[in-house]
C-alpha cells in the first residue's frame, strides 16, 4: 500500500518495455548532433573517437548493471553513491543524473519544434516544444505501463526508420567518398589530427547519452534481476550497430563536409542519393520525429524518478515526492522538471553564454552531468566490491575489475576534455553544484526522517 512517509510505484514492466526504454532514451542522437564531430575529427577520425566512446559505453553498461541489478532502485546512481559513499555522494551522483536528464528535454523539445515547423511554417518551433511538454508529461502521468507501451512502439519506428535510411543509401556508398579529407580534413593521419579527434569526444557521446536512465525504472520492473541485463546489454549492442550503420553510410554518401554542420544529416545524405522528390525522403522526415519523440519521452521517464527518488530519501521537498492516488507516478516531479524545461525552452534567445543559445549550453551541461555520474557509478561499483561482498548480485561485470577501470579511466578522460573544451560551461557546472551543496548541507534532519520512515 503506498503511504505519504514511504512512496512505491508499480512493479509492471517488462524486459521488451525496458529495452525500449533504452534504446528509446538514446535514439534521438543517431538522428542529429552526432555530425558536429566530423567538423573537428572528419569522418575517419570520429570513427576513431566513437569507437572509444562505444567501448566506454559497453564497458560501462556491462558493469552498470551489477549495481543496477543488486541495487533496483528508482534513485540509480544516486542510492548507489549514497550506498557506498554516503549521503555526500549520493548528493553529487543525484545531482549530476538530475542535470543531464532535465536540462536535455529542452533541447530535444527544441528540435521537435524546428522538425514540425519545418512541415508547417505556421507553427512557432517554441509553442510547439510546450506542447511535446504538455503531451508527453501527459502521458507520464497516465501510468508507467502506457508510457512504457508507447516508449516502445515508438523507438520500434525509429529504428525501422534507422534501417530504411542504411538501405536507400547503400547503392550510392563510396569507401573514396566516406575517406577523403577523413583525418580533420586531410588524407592522412598526422598528430594534428590528435586534437581533432579528442575535441570531438562530446558529439561521440551523444550517440548513447542516457542508456543509464532504465535504472531509474528498475523500480518498476517485474523481474529486475532478469530483464535488466537483457534490456541493458541488447540495449547498448542495438545502438552501437544503429550508430556505426548511420555514420558509415551517411559518411559514404557524398561530401561529408556539407553535412559536419547541420542539424539534419540524415535527409541531406539520402537526398544526395535519390533526390529531394523521392517519396524515400519525405518518409525519413515525417518518421524521423519519432526518433526526437522516443528520445524525449523516455528521457521525462528519467528525470521524474530522479526527482522522485531524491524527495523521497529527503534530499529534495516532500511535494515532490508524492505519487499519484491511482495511476501510481510521481506526477508533482513529472510536472517540476517540464516547468523548468519549459523556462530554458522561452529563454533560450535571451540567455547567451559564450556567444550561444542557452539551450545549446545546457546540453554541453547535461554531458557534464552524465560523465560525472559515469565516475561516480563506477566508483560506487569498487567500493561496494569492497565494503559489500556479500551483496547478493544476480549479475556481475564480466572481466572485473578491467571492464569498470576502462570505462572509469575513459569517464575521468572525457570529463577532463569536456571542461578544457568548455571552460565556461565547466564552472557553471561546479557553480550550481555548489549551490545545491549548500542546499544539501540544509536537509540533514529531513533526510534522518526520510530514512527513518524507509525503514
Amino acid at each position: 500500500m503506498t503511504t505519504s512517509a514511504s512512496p512505491t510505484l508499480n512493479k509492471t514492466l517488462g524486459t521488451f518495455q525496458l529495452w525500449g526504454i533504452a534504446v528509446g532514451l538514446v535514439i534521438s542522437g543517431e538522428y542529429f548532433g552526432w555530425s558536429y564531430g566530423w567538423a573537428s575529427a572528419g569522418t575517419l577520425g570520429f570513427l576513431v573517437t566513437s569507437l572509444f566512446i562505444a567501448l566506454m559505453y559497453t564497458t560501462f553498461i556491462f558493469s552498470f548493471t551489477e549495481l543496477t541489478t543488486a541495487i533496483p532502485h528508482a534513485g540509480g546512481p544516486f542510492e548507489y553513491s549514497r550506498r557506498a559513499f554516503g549521503p555526500t555522494g549520493g548528493f553529487i551522483a543525484g545531482f549530476a543524473t538530475l542535470v543531464e536528464f532535465v536540462f536535455a528535454p529542452p533541447a530535444i523539445a527544441l528540435a521537435i519544434g524546428a522538425y514540425v515547423n519545418v512541415q508547417f511554417p505556421a507553427l512557432d518551433p517554441k509553442w510547439v516544444a510546450v506542447g511535446a511538454y504538455v503531451i508527453f508529461m501527459s502521458l507520464n502521468i497516465a501510468g508507467i505501463t502506457i508510457a512504457a507501451s508507447f516508449e516502445l512502439i515508438v523507438t520500434l519506428i525509429a529504428i525501422f526508420e534507422l534501417l530504411v535510411f542504411m538501405g536507400v543509401v547503400a547503392p550510392g556508398f563510396s569507401v573514396a567518398n566516406f575517406v577523403k579529407g577523413g583525418w580533420s580534413g586531410a588524407d592522412s593521419f598526422s598528430i594534428g589530427s590528435i586534437s581533432g579527434i579528442i575535441a570531438a569526444i562530446p558529439f561521440a557521446i551523444w550517440f548513447f547519452l542516457a542508456i543509464e536512465g532504465v535504472a531509474m525504472a528498475a523500480e518498476e520492473a517485474k523481474t529486475p534481476r532478469r530483464s535488466i541485463p537483457i534490456a541493458y546489454i541488447g540495449g547498448i549492442l542495438t545502438l552501437v550497430a544503429l550508430a556505426t550503420g548511420v555514420m558509415v553510410f551517411a559518411g559514404g554518401s557524398g561530401d561529408w563536409a556539407k553535412l559536419s554542420n547541420i542539424n539534419d544529416p540524415l535527409p541531406q545524405a539520402m537526398k544526395t542519393i535519390v533526390g529531394e522528390n523521392s517519396g524515400w525522403l519525405h518518409m525519413l522526415v515525417w518518421l524521423g520525429l519519432f526518433g526526437l519523440v522516443a528520445s524525449f519521452h523516455g528521457i521525462i521517464i528519467g528525470y521524474s524518478r530522479q526527482i522522485f527518488a531524491l524527495s523521497r530519501a529527503g534530499f529534495l521537498p516532500p511535494l515532490l515526492g508524492k505519487v499519484h492516488p491511482t495511476r501510481h507516478t510521481p506526477h508533482i516531479a513529472i510536472l517540476a522538471g517540464g516547468a523548468v524545461g519549459i523556462a530554458a525552452i522561452f529563454s533560450d534567445e535571451l540567455i547567451k553564454i559564450g556567444g550561444q543559445t542557452l539551450t545549446a549550453n545546457i546540453v554541453t551541461m547535461s554531458v557534464f552531468g552524465a560523465i560525472v555520474m559515469y565516475i561516480m557509478s563506477m566508483a560506487s561499483l569498487f567500493k561496494l566490491r569492497a565494503s559489500e561482498p556479500k551483496l547478493e548480485r544476480p549479475f556481475s561485470a564480466p572481466l572485473f575489475p578491467i571492464f569498470p577501470a576502462f570505462a572509469l579511466g575513459a569517464a575521468v578522460l572525457c570529463l577532463l576534455t569536456m571542461a578544457w573544451f568548455n571552460p565556461i560551461v565547466a564552472g557553471l557546472f561546479v557553480g550550481a553544484m555548489g549551490i545545491g551543496y549548500a542546499y544539501f548541507l540544509t536537509t540533514a534532519t529531513r533526510r534522518s526522517a526520510a530514512l527513518a520512515a524507509a525503514a
